[in-house]
């Protein structure tokens, strides 16, 4: 068995890919990001074996090569589905990157790679049963199993952004429609998409996600009533994930887990809607923020290689 010395992650979003290069303790050695070629297939492909090359130009060392996707990689067809970043759907993105890479990869859903990444040494470091969200532009969930990812058989272990939200109000039935085609996900209730056209279905008034937290910890009342309907249906969802699968930790990433009124509001709600009126399981942010993805996407390679 020998020894791994740098690991390459990428972390393919709708927006960005980023691509970071680290050593066996974690280290940082190289980052670089590049806008996603929205809807264009080969082009996307052709970014990410750049970003590798010149990772591996900039520290004179070849690495592994691990990737995060907004989806999963089918056991049955070899392709992708389920991505919110619509145009890798139905592709064999897993083979071309090995073929034009011209060596193994691994990929994972971009959840798991952020559950990955805290189990080994973030917020979650050492835990065995680690349960990743992602609230970003949408919602997603995966879980890592003593540091290493937890897929199932058909790879949607963990996904609870597109369960419908529990105990679902007259007012939030039958919900916004998804882009997975059905309504009333989580995704479109607890994301910063669905944050935004929550503030906007009850006030009328168009605001980004960014704008309504900022109103939030300025006072302002439209926004602390759409910050209360979030926290409210993000705890109605983590209960069922708890009473499902009581995970030892629940780590938070992507740019809605700043909200830190959240860490405070959970531990209150949880109770009232997980089985039993107990909820002592943690609720906290990722360590590496935004950097969790990418960071796990290289950790989906062990400490050794045979």
């Amino acid at each position: 068995m020998a020894e791994i010395g740098m690991r390459i992650g990428i972390d393919l979003g709708g927006t960005k890919i980023e691509a970071l290069a680290i050593d066996e303790h974690g280290i940082e050695l190289a980052r670089h990001r590049v806008d996603t070629p929205r809807d264009d297939y080969e082009a996307t492909i052709k970014a990410i074996v750049a970003l590798v090359h010149r990772m591996e130009a900039e520290t004179g060392k070849t690495g592994t090569v691990g990737a995060g996707i907004p989806g999963t990689i089918s056991r049955v067809t070899g392709l992708v589905k389920n991505a919110n970043s619509t145009w890798l759907n139905g592709r064999p993105f897993h083979r071309d990157l090995i073929a034009t890479l011209g060596r193994e990869v691994r990929v994972a859903n971009d959840a798991n790679c952020l559950a990955v990444s805290e189990a080994t040494d973030g917020a979650a470091a050492g835990v065995r049963f680690v349960y990743g969200v992602i609230l970003g532009t949408g919602c997603g969930g995966g879980v890592a199993l003593e540091g290493c990812v937890h897929d199932g058989p058909n790879g949607v272990a963990g996904e609870w952004g597109h369960n419908p939200l529990p105990w679902p109000k007259p007012e939030e039935s039958p919900g916004p429609l998804c882009y997975c085609g059905k309504r009333g996900c989580m995704e479109m209730w607890v994301s910063g998409t669905g944050i935004a056209l929550d503030y906007k279905n009850v006030t009328g008034r168009a605001r980004t996600t960014r704008e309504i937290v900022a109103d939030f910890a300025a006072g302002d009342p439209a926004a602390a009533e759409t910050v209360e309907r979030f926290e409210d249906r993000l705890a109605r969802g983590l209960s069922n994930v708890i009473n499902i699968l009581d995970p030892d930790v629940i780590v938070v990433g992507g740019g809605v887990s700043r909200i830190e009124h959240i860490y405070a509001a959970l531990p209150k709600l949880l109770p009232k809607y997980v089985f039993g009126g107990e909820a002592s399981t943690p609720v906290v942010q990722a360590k590496y923020g935004d950097s969790s993805g990418v960071r796990g996407a290289a950790w989906l390679w062990p400490n050794k290689r045979v």
